[in-house]
């Protein structure tokens, strides 16, 4: 899938634009990875990702969500999650100011391992509003990762993703521009 953009430099390039996130007086989650982008669009590249969690969402949040997915589809589920506040935390690149995460989830198991949910919306060049590729379908950032008990692990990032609801399996669709996501690799607990 090839756009006049590379995808990876959009999402480096819009990250350095985004508005500045002031950072969290005490987050409750700090992680630092190593990026890795293989997903077929533009070149390969690689780099830090700094995320911070402020905040984890509420089953209220994730409820609603679900709900407005399920009645309303992805582009409803976009709206409802870029209205939710305050942000869940940010991501940010080694230069960029950051970009706000709306929606933070911590899955706990049993031997002390975690997994780590994150989505928002995501940002776009204004070649891409301005020109409306098919990129520009994409409009989800989402983030999987899998920590083990001595905060240690990988993921995945979907830069840009398409979010769905089939109504015959019940199931929640993602569909990544790219041919794979992202690979988050070295990720790590930075502080306590």
């Amino acid at each position: 899938m090839r756009t006049s953009t590379c995808l990876a430099v959009a999402v480096v390039t819009a990250l350095a634009l985004a508005p500045a996130a002031a950072e969290a007086a005490d987050p409750v989650l700090r992680l630092r990875a190593f990026a890795v982008n293989m997903s077929g669009t533009g070149r390969s590249s690689a780099g830090t990702l700094d995320i911070v969690v402020e905040r984890w969402s509420t089953d209220e949040e994730q409820d609603k969500l679900r709900a407005v997915l399920v009645e309303g589809g992805g582009e409803k589920l976009l709206d409802a999650l870029q209205d939710v506040k305050p942000r869940a935390g940010y991501i940010s690149t080694s230069t960029s100011l950051g970009w706000d995460l709306q929606f933070a989830r911590q899955i706990p198991y049993g031997d002390g391992a975690r997994r780590i949910i994150l989505a928002t919306d995501r940002p776009m060049s204004f070649f891409e509003l301005r020109n409306q590729p098919r990129s520009r379908d994409y409009e989800f950032l989402l983030v999987e990762i899998r920590l083990n008990k001595n905060g240690v692990g990988e993921g995945k990032l979907a830069g840009a993703a398409k979010v769905s609801y089939d109504a015959d399996t019940r199931v929640m669709e993602i569909e990544n521009y790219g041919i794979e996501p992202v690979r988050l690799t070295k990720v790590e607990v930075v502080g306590k």
